[in-house]
């Protein structure tokens, strides 16, 4: 499951944004799972309408019911895990407030959110935020100088470890270690340090906070999600995103068909929670495939550029050990006769082998004995 911790300042929105996720999930609770495992984690699905298609074309071939039970059974959509902590401070590295002894909760989640204050409210305390440039500045050397300390003891005991027995594997994780610390003591991510994919292996249980991908999430006042910041906070646009947390909490409050026209009459595309999500996928650089069937439709993710046998393994290890075939339609395809029986009438479901390179949409059936 895909994991995503969020981290801030103070009161810049953090906890309203985390607890609008978890209440439009819980709206949702009967449709698929939902839990809240801590007060501070809670999981939400992936949203993705083709699931709700997919089950309609279930029932074109299968009927609504069979029996008692409803058909599809179940619709599963992928899921995501939110860890929201305590607001880290100026000097949170040194033992200043709460913050840094929860930062060990999100060393294992694959990417971080970091909300900055961008808002006007002055109601709200500041509690050490000023504009987001600076604020952005702050978590930064924090998560830094956290990384820092991990990485000197564990590159302090590679040191010893290589003295003794020098290992390939050891003397090329001991250089990455070294450009790593060079460059975070420079005050700068690790993740700017050029690693092909075979270094970042070598080094993935390090578990640097600065290493992972980040999205900046401008929590703005309402009705300037869709401007454009004027200053420069030094982000990249495509780690951005503007979210007033606020709105996005009112949202969650609505019950789904009542969110939908109130977002149609205000022209709302898509929540900004939602947006925060595949923002999420497209910077870890993943996609989804489907499968479907009378007992369940579901969604899966995957890395980007997987070969079928990989994603097979998704769904157990042993599709990838004994995978022998996919058979695939993308869903594309697949709307236009609304059927999988149509579609293998038609001759539009394809065998693929162990080259296939999944695309997105991509519904399928593996094949594999073992």
């Amino acid at each position: 499951m895909l994991s995503i911790g969020i981290v801030g300042l103070p009161n810049v929105g953090k906890s309203t944004l985390f607890n609008a996720l978890l209440k439009r999930q819980a709206a949702l609770a009967a449709n698929y799972p939902f839990a809240t495992i801590e007060p501070n984690v809670g999981i939400v699905d992936v949203p993705d309408e083709r699931l709700q298609t997919l089950a309609r074309f279930v029932q074109n071939d299968c009927g609504r019911t069979a029996g008692t039970r409803e058909v599809p059974e179940k619709i599963t959509p992928a899921l995501i895990r939110f860890y929201d902590i305590a607001g880290l401070v100026k000097g949170a590295s040194q033992g200043e407030g709460l913050g840094n002894e929860f930062l060990g909760h999100i060393r294992e989640c694959d990417a971080i959110v970091q909300v900055v204050r961008a808002f006007t409210d002055e109601n709200v305390i500041r509690a050490g935020a000023t504009e987001p440039k600076s604020d952005i500045e702050i978590i930064n050397t924090e998560l830094i100088l956290a990384d820092l300390q991990s990485l000197d003891k564990k590159l302090q005991n590679l040191e010893r470890e290589s003295k003794v027995a020098k290992s390939k594997d050891d003397m090329t994780k001991l250089d990455i270690y070294r450009r790593l610390k060079a460059t975070l003591d420079e005050g700068t991510l690790a993740k700017e340090v050029p690693l092909t994919e075979d270094e970042k292996y070598l080094v993935k249980d390090l578990n640097l906070l600065t290493l992972k991908s980040m999205i900046y999430v401008l929590n703005v006042d309402e009705g300037k999600s869709g401007e454009e910041l004027t200053q420069n906070i030094g982000i990249p646009a495509q780690n951005q995103l503007r979210i007033s947390a606020k709105i996005e909490s009112e949202l969650a409050e609505f019950e789904p068909e009542e969110r939908k026209s109130y977002m149609e009459a205000a022209g709302i595309e898509s929540t900004g929670l939602d947006l925060l999500i595949k923002k999420g996928y497209e910077i870890l650089g993943l996609e989804t495939f489907l499968t479907m069937g009378p007992k369940e439709v579901r969604a899966w993710t995957y890395e980007k550029g997987s070969k079928a046998p990989q994603a097979a393994g998704k769904i157990h290890t042993d599709f990838e050990r004994g995978f022998i075939s996919a058979e695939i339609i993308n869903y594309e395809t697949l709307c236009s006769v609304e059927s999988l029986k149509k579609a293998k009438e038609q001759g539009l479901i394809r065998l693929e082998g162990k080259q296939y390179t999944m695309k997105d949409g991509d519904v399928v059936e593996f094949n594999f004995s073992v």
